[in-house]
C-alpha cells in the first residue's frame, strides 16, 4: 500500500514508471520497428555528431584539468573531513563508472585493436591496440562522468542545494531557460543503461558458466535467474545505505579485480607488460590531443569511429548524470582537485595497467599459437577462453564469474540508490521504499527485455537498449556545455 502511495504522490516516478511500461509493451508488440528506428537513430548521431562528441571530450578533460591546477581547485566540498576512505571512494566510483566492462574488454578489445590497428604511427602494432585502448578507456571517459559530479558535488555541498540536475544550475546561476525534463531524462536513459548492462553482464556469466560447465550457451533460464540473483543482492546493498552496503561490495571489488590482475601478472612477461604499459602510456598522453580530434595519422576513419570511439563517447555521456551524481554523493569533505585528479587520473591509471596486463599476455598467447582461430573475438567469452591457458583456470573462471556479478550488483545498486534520490526530492540518503520501487522496476523490466530477446532472436533487443543510449546522450552533450559555460561564471563571481 505504501507503494502505491508514493506512486500517487510521485509525479516523476509515477510517469516514469508508465512510460517504461508503455515503452517495455511498444518493444514487445513493434520488436522489428522499434530496433530499426533505435539502429537509424543511434547511426544518425553518430555520423552527425561524432565529430562534436569528438571536441566535446576533449574540452571536458581541458576544462577539468583547468579547474583543478586553479585557485578554484581548492574550494571543498562541505565542511567536514572526506566521509569515505581514499581506497573505498576508489573502490565506488571505479565499481560504479567502469565495472564489469573491464572484464568484458580486457582481453577482446587489445586483440582487435592489434588484429586491426585504427592508426598507422612509427610504434609497433602492440603499442597502437593498448594505446588506442587506452585512449577509449580514459581520461575523456572520466570526464564525461567528472563534469556531471563537479556539478552536483558544489550545488550538494558548497551551495546546500539537494541532488537534482534539472535545478543544480537554476540555483546556481538562476538560469529559467533549462528544461526540468533532464531529471526524467536521466531516469529514462539510467534505466535502459542498466538494463544493458545487465543483460550483457548476465550474457557474459552464462557463458563463463557453460564454458565451465561443458554445456551450450544460451539458456534463457540460467541467465533470468542470473538476472535475478544479481537484483536481489543489488537491492540488500542500496537497502543497506552507501556505508554498509555499497561501500563494502565495491571494496571486495577493488580486491579481487587486484588479485586476478597480480595473477596474471605474474605469470606474463613481466618486464614486457611493463614496456608496454609506459610506452603506450607515453604515447597515449603525448598524442592526446590529435587522438582526441582524430585528424592526421590519428584518425581512424568514419567507419572506425562510428562503430568504436563515436559508441563508447555516446555510451560515457549516456551514463554521466548517473555516475556523476553517485559520484557527487561520495566526495563530501574533499577538495575539487581532490576529486577532480581523483576522477580523471586513478581509475584510468588502473585501466590502463589492467588492459596493459592482460593486452600483452594475450598477444604472447596469440602468438605463440600454430594458427589463431578467433578464440579471443568473442566478447562473452574471451575472457574465460584466456584463462585456460594459466594453471587453476577452473577456481579462476568461477571467480571471474563472481567479480562479474559483484560489479554488476555495484552498478545495480548505485543506480537503484541515485534514482531513489531522484525520486525522494534529490535527499542524500532517499527513503528505503523508494529503493525498493526501483530495484522492482529494474528486475521486472530487465527480464522482460531478456525474454523479449529470446522470443524474438531476430532482433538483437539488448544491442538496441545500448544504441538507445546513444540517442538519449545527445541532450546531455548540450548540458555538458551549458554546465561548463555557467558553472565557470559562478566560479567567477565567487571570486
Amino acid at each position: 500500500m505504501k507503494i502505491l502511495f508514493l506512486l500517487q504522490k510521485n509525479k516523476l516516478l509515477a510517469v516514469a514508471t508508465a512510460v517504461l511500461l508503455i515503452f517495455a509493451f511498444l518493444i514487445f508488440v513493434f520488436t522489428a520497428e522499434f530496433y530499426s528506428a533505435i539502429e537509424t537513430g543511434s547511426l544518425w548521431v553518430r555520423e552527425i555528431f561524432g565529430g562534436f562528441y569528438l571536441w566535446l571530450g576533449l574540452l571536458c578533460a581541458l576544462f577539468l584539468l583547468g579547474i583543478a591546477i586553479s585557485k578554484y581547485g581548492k574550494i571543498r566540498l562541505g565542511n567536514s573531513p572526506p566521509e569515505f576512505s581514499l581506497l573505498a571512494w576508489i573502490s565506488m566510483l571505479y565499481s560504479a563508472g567502469m565495472g564489469a566492462g573491464i572484464l568484458l574488454r580486457a582481453v577482446q578489445e587489445p586483440i582487435f585493436m592489434f588484429l586491426n590497428p585504427p592508426i598507422s604511427t612509427s610504434t609497433s602494432a602492440k603499442i597502437i591496440a593498448l594505446e588506442y585502448t587506452f585512449y577509449q578507456w580514459g581520461f575523456t571517459a572520466w570526464a564525461f562522468y567528472g563534469i556531471f559530479a563537479l556539478l552536483i558535488a558544489y550545488s550538494l555541498f558548497v551551495r546546500k542545494n539537494k541532488i537534482n540536475l534539472g535545478k543544480s544550475l537554476v540555483e546556481i546561476q538562476k538560469v529559467k531557460f533549462l528544461p526540468s525534463g533532464i531529471d526524467f531524462l536521466t531516469i529514462l536513459t539510467t534505466v535502459f543503461g542498466l538494463v544493458a548492462a545487465i543483460g550483457l553482464g548476465t550474457t557474459q556469466m552464462e557463458g563463463g558458466i557453460s564454458h565451465l560447465t561443458g554445456t551450450s550457451p544460451g539458456n534463457l533460464w540460467l541467465t533470468l535467474g542470473l538476472v535475478f540473483i544479481i537484483s536481489f543482492f543489488a537491492f540488500i546493498s542500496a537497502f543497506a545505505g552507501v556505508e554498509k552496503g555499497i561501500k563494502r561490495i565495491s571494496t571486495w571489488n577493488i580486491y579481487i579485480t587486484i588479485a586476478l590482475l597480480l595473477f596474471v601478472f605474474f605469470q606474463a612477461n613481466m618486464l614486457s607488460v611493463l614496456q608496454n604499459f609506459f610506452n603506450s602510456l607515453y604515447y597515449y598522453i603525448i598524442d592526446f590531443i590529435p587522438l582526441s580530434l582524430a585528424v592526421g595519422d590519428y584518425n581512424p576513419g568514419k567507419d572506425f569511429l562510428t562503430d568504436w570511439t563515436y559508441y563508447y563517447w555516446a555510451f560515457w555521456l549516456a551514463w554521466a548524470p548517473f555516475t556523476g551524481i553517485f559520484i557527487a554523493r561520495i566526495s563530501r569533505g574533499r577538495t575539487i582537485r581532490e576529486m577532480i585528479l581523483g576522477v580523471l587520473l586513478i581509475p584510468s591509471l588502473g585501466s590502463f595497467f589492467w588492459f596493459s596486463v592482460f593486452g600483452s599476455a594475450s598477444f604472447d598467447i596469440m602468438n605463440q599459437m600454430p594458427e589463431y582461430g578467433g578464440e579471443f573475438d568473442n566478447v562473452f567469452t574471451s575472457i574465460f577462453k584466456f584463462f585456460e591457458h594459466f594453471p587453476v583456470s577452473g577456481f579462476i573462471n568461477m571467480l571471474v564469474v563472481l567479480l562479474l556479478a559483484s560489479f554488476l550488483i555495484t552498478s545495480v545498486d548505485s543506480a537503484i540508490f541515485v534514482l531513489s534520490m531522484f525520486s525522494d526530492r534529490g535527499r542524500e540518503n532517499p527513503a528505503k521504499a523508494y529503493r525498493l520501487i526501483w530495484a522492482v522496476i529494474l528486475l521486472i523490466f530487465s527480464e522482460a527485455i531478456i525474454v523479449l530477446g529470446n522470443v524474438k532472436p531476430e532482433t538483437d533487443v539488448l544491442i538496441a537498449m545500448q544504441k538507445f543510449l546513444i540517442i538519449s546522450s545527445l541532450p546531455f552533450a548540450v548540458f555538458t556545455i551549458i554546465i561548463m559555460a555557467l558553472f565557470l561564471r559562478e566560479l567567477r563571481r565567487r571570486s
